[in-house]
């Protein structure tokens, strides 16, 4: 086993709003190796994006605040070196492939200048040597006559080229971690197919870490090597994606299963999960998921449950799967 080129542990991210403090982020750990790809995946406002932006430190301040835990990676603590230290590993060590490929480009510079920016920032090549560096990232992604398309605007662009456009930007300076924040999220199936084979090329080819994040539990079953479901900020199971499909833990991931079509069941309705994700401002009592849970019991609404080992590759937050380990240790 390849050592941890990420290590997560206990983080914790609040922004402060008028209506009080948004506990986005919560007590999450988690790790990823070297050639791993790591998935987060969760319904919106889980938390899954925050992390993210957590791992990079953009999160906006003095509203946002990372407020407990650590960040290590290849055993530095990003939370403690300076900003100017900070910009020398994103974009260069750590990349990220954005959410929408639509507002993530500048509509009044050319592809070949965005992709160029980092190369000529981190690499420090000359603008011919970036620019040729920046077809060749382009060729890499897929996207065809790349010495015509480097010169051209965003707006010249189809999703998916825009999204593979991204892609080409955050692999120019050869990342040892590719964080993927839904890269496939408004594309058509087929481009989604052609980027998550880019992915796992990448995967293979650079021995890259990835973390993939998603609510598409297709693509964790696809791409992923370990996943982590997070709901309320909190990461509720924590296991190999093996073991997630096969023997899930927690109900909050028994009901996203249940939740999504399956051509070996024949269901006439989809099973969804009842009730609302809850307010990060004023979360429940007890477990986060005790509203919408279908196995809750009376300790649920005043315990917090902490993340228990229950297998060999598998940790769940939650209070029933805690009692069940207790009575067979006995």
């Amino acid at each position: 086993m390849s050592e941890a080129i990420l290590q997560v542990e206990n983080l914790a991210t609040h922004f402060h709003t008028e209506e009080g403090i948004v506990k986005a982020v919560q007590d999450v750990s988690f790790d990823v190796n070297a050639g791993e790809v790591l998935g987060i995946v969760g319904e919106s406002g889980c938390g899954k994006s925050i992390t993210a932006m957590s791992i990079l430190r953009l999160i906006q301040q003095p509203q946002g605040k990372i407020v407990h835990g650590s960040i290590t990676f290849k055993g530095q603590n990003l939370l403690s070196i300076s900003e100017n230290d900070m910009r020398k590993i994103r974009g260069n060590k750590i990349s990220l492939i954005s959410q929408d490929p639509m507002t993530s480009l500048n509509p009044v510079l050319t592809i070949g200048e965005q992709i160029m920016e980092a190369i000529i920032l981190h690499q420090g090549l000359d603008r011919k040597a970036a620019h040729e560096r920046a077809i060749e990232m382009l060729r890499v992604v897929g996207i065809p006559s790349p010495e015509e398309r480097v010169d051209q605007y965003p707006h010249e662009f189809s999703g998916g080229m825009r999204q593979r456009a991204i892609i080409a930007m955050a692999l120019s300076c050869e990342p040892e971690l590719l964080i993927a924040d839904e890269p496939t999220t408004a594309l058509d199936v087929t481009i989604q197919a052609q980027i998550l084979d880019l992915m796992r090329d990448i995967k293979h080819t650079r021995n890259s870490a990835i973390l993939l994040i998603t609510h598409d539990l297709g693509v964790i079953a696809e791409m992923c090597d370990k996943v982590a479901v997070m709901y309320a900020g909190k990461v509720v199971e924590y296991t190999d994606v093996y073991t997630l499909f096969k023997s899930p833990g927690h109900p909050y991931t028994i009901g996203l299963l249940n939740s999504i079509p399956r051509i070996d069941l024949k269901k006439d309705r989809l099973e969804p999960i009842d009730g609302q994700p809850p307010n990060l401002v004023n979360l429940p009592k007890g477990c986060s998921f005790s509203p919408r849970c279908k196995e809750v019991q009376p300790l649920c609404y005043t315990k917090d449950p902490p993340l228990i080992t229950v297998a060999p590759k598998q940790k769940v937050r939650c209070l029933l799967r805690e009692e069940m380990v207790q009575n067979a240790s006995k």
